[in-house]
């Protein structure tokens, strides 16, 4: 796999599966990635002495970084510390990878279940930047093992959703960087397309049934994902 194109300094906040896989990616390809947990930095000690990532506190994961990635359960959203990207490099990009699962882990939350919010709008009004969905339905070992060079047949493409068009071409190169196509799934408040238990979550596909998928969505909730 080819290196970075250029090296950017990353945050990553999540070191579960998604947060874990990706900082060994991105390390690999020779980003400068700042990772993050809520037990602390002495907890990563393992993971860090593997990939060469840096280990932080929270409130330290954003400060520079080009791309911030939040990898954490939606629960915990409100719990991330005031200010958090405050000190993240002008023209950053977060990404949010997560899940809303009321009846697995994350109780009900009543402005997705009730009042209609996309998952990520409501961690964009948490958290007080634009948001970018990405990662959200792909599978951790996905992206150790699927990665595939530009054009070949079997590449994966991933639903990517946004407002900022900045941030959004940003994170479709990360991607692209790793491995996997993208595909354009629209506006944050078009991002139920790729919210769980919808056609693309956890779909290997390519470019075209991806696209097949988000267009075949339904923004009804399927009842083992509403709280």
């Amino acid at each position: 796999m080819r290196r970075a194109r250029h090296s950017m300094k990353i945050g990553i906040i999540g070191a579960g599966n998604i947060g874990g896989n990706l900082t060994r990616r991105l390390t690999a390809l020779g980003h400068d990635v700042s990772l993050a947990n809520s037990r602390g930095p002495h907890t990563l000690t393992a993971l860090a002495e593997e990939t060469g990532a840096n280990p932080v506190r929270v409130e330290e994961a954003a400060r520079g970084a080009e791309i911030v990635i939040v990898a954490i359960p939606m629960k915990a959203v409100p719990d991330l510390p005031a200010g958090l990207l405050d000190e993240a490099a002008d023209g950053v990009a977060v990404i949010d990878t997560g899940n809303y699962y009321p009846q697995q882990r994350d109780g009900k939350i009543a402005e997705i279940d009730d009042g209609g919010l996309t998952e990520s709008r409501w961690t964009e009004r948490h958290l007080g930047r634009p948001m970018i969905k990405a990662f959200n339905g792909t599978y951790a070992q996905d992206i150790l093992d699927r990665p595939r060079p530009a054009g070949a047949p079997d590449r994966m493409a991933l639903p990517v959703a946004g407002d900022d068009e900045a941030a959004k071409q940003k994170v479709r190169a990360l991607i692209d960087e790793l491995g996997f196509d993208t595909v354009d799934a629209g506006g944050l408040d078009d991002s139920w397309r790729q919210q769980a238990g919808s056609p693309v979550y956890g779909l290997r596909a390519g470019i075209d049934g991806v696209t097949k998928a988000l267009a075949e969505a339904s923004p009804e909730r399927k009842p083992e994902f509403r709280g």
